[in-house]
């Protein structure tokens, strides 16, 4: 099958799958700016060659230290419930692959993307920089503390699972703006929860579906 077909047919069960989760997520169809995203992005360059004929499977895919480059659909909902605008700056924990970063990085204007495992920041980074995302920032460190020094964010983006939201996290988020994170036990029960702040600060949450990611590296720690 020819790569534009693997695409196409990725991107339609991305349609499929955000019409039988609509009734969990409130979305029944994929914004156009999202779909547009995904389908610019080249996935086959964010996966090992061991799994290059995979690249388009829409579902996650091993890439080393125990990390995984997410499913397609998640990685579009997840974006889409940011709802973003062309010049919001997005904080995303856990670069990984920087598949995702990549993916907000066609929405908005600026991404930063903190990964906790060095090798895996140093490999994205340069991924990002030889494919031309010159409006992705990366680094590695303890995500659980975020990037205080660019924050506020019009959008904050977590693809890992917390066992509860960071506090850093919800004070670097701008009022009015939006996080998505997976909140639940490693291995176990977990959550997608869209967190949104208000004008005056206030805060609520909504579980949005259940999802399985790989637990948060760093919570907690001191450093």
């Amino acid at each position: 099958m020819a790569m534009n077909d693997k695409l196409q047919r990725l991107l339609d069960e991305i349609e499929s799958e955000y019409t039988f989760t609509r009734g969990m997520t409130g979305k029944g169809k994929i914004d156009p700016r999202v779909k547009d995203a995904i389908a610019k992005v080249p996935r086959e360059k964010f996966v090992p060659t061991t799994y290059l004929d995979s690249a388009f499977y829409n579902g996650p895919l091993p890439i080393g230290h125990g990390q995984t480059i997410s499913q397609p659909y998640i990685v579009a909902i997840m974006t889409d419930l940011l709802e973003l605008d062309a010049d919001d700056s997005v904080l995303e924990i856990g670069t990984g692959s920087g598949y995702q970063a990549a993916v907000l990085a066609q929405v908005c204007r600026q991404v930063y993307s903190v990964e906790y495992v060095a090798a895996l920041a140093d490999k994205a980074r340069a991924r990002l920089k030889k494919l031309g995302y010159d409006n992705i920032e990366t680094m590695a460190g303890n995500g659980y503390h975020g990037w205080p020094e660019h924050a506020p964010y019009d959008g904050i983006i977590v693809t890992a699972a917390a066992t509860q939201i960071p506090g850093p996290l919800i004070e670097q988020l701008k009022p009015g703006g939006r996080m998505v994170i997976p909140v639940g036990q490693p291995y176990s029960y977990q959550e997608l929860v869209l967190v949104k702040k208000n004008e005056d600060g206030e805060i609520t949450l909504k579980d949005i579906l259940s999802v399985a990611f790989v637990p948060f590296q760093g919570e907690g720690d001191e450093n």
